[in-house]
């Protein structure tokens, strides 16, 4: 097989999300600037024209990159949490799980690098909101009242924000595992609000 029938099979063989998942791949590591068809169809091996048969422009292909990458984290994140019924673990389970998703953290801090974008903006305002909401129920159903529920959901965020801008933008020295886990824990036992101790019954006189 030549190389120009090798290419004409990728060519047919990639779909939109894989241009999608390959645009992301690129948001994580240079930018959403990054973004463009040329050395995304040198990434993947194929020619330009793969890419105008899924996409009329690059704004579209970003807009289908930014969707999947909402769905994806409402799938992943969100959608594992579900079936743990204690609110407590599952806000443990969340911290975990968010602690350790480090791709989703690099597109994350790069999209809050170009919320001026058209595209970017209402995505960035939708997940942080959901994000928020998720929060605030959470830590609702763990006994808070509505607005500390709130001001702890704020907080958490804040706190998930903060280490993203000291990690990824300024370059703070990246914690060792053991520290970081330390962290990480810290972060959940000063957050989470711990389960009320019954109270033992009134012996009779």
């Amino acid at each position: 097989m030549n190389e120009a029938t090798a290419k004409t099979e990728r060519n047919a063989r990639l779909s939109a999300e894989d241009w999608a998942q390959a645009a992301l791949d690129l948001i994580a590591e240079q930018g959403v600037a990054a973004v463009a068809v040329e050395p995304l169809a040198r990434r993947l091996g194929v020619t330009k024209g793969s890419f105008y048969w899924h996409f009329p422009s690059r704004d579209a292909l970003l807009s289908a990159a930014l969707e999947r990458w909402e769905a994806v984290e409402q799938e992943t994140v969100f959608g594992q949490l579900e079936v743990v019924a204690d609110p407590r673990q599952r806000l443990r389970a969340l911290f975990q799980v968010v602690a350790h998703e480090v791709k989703s953290h690099k597109i994350y801090s790069e999209l809050l690098k170009a919320l001026d974008h058209p595209a970017v903006g209402p995505v960035i305002e939708r997940v942080s909101q959901r994000r928020l909401d998720y929060l605030s129920a959470s830590f609702r159903q763990t006994g808070l009242a509505r607005v500390d529920a709130q001001h702890r959901a704020r907080l958490a965020y804040a706190a998930y924000v903060g280490f993203l801008q000291l990690s990824l933008q300024l370059h703070h020295p990246r914690l060792a595992h053991d520290e970081f886990e330390s962290y990480v824990e810290h972060v959940m036992d000063t957050l989470i609000p711990p389960a009320a101790t019954p109270t033992a019954p009134i012996s009779p006189p």
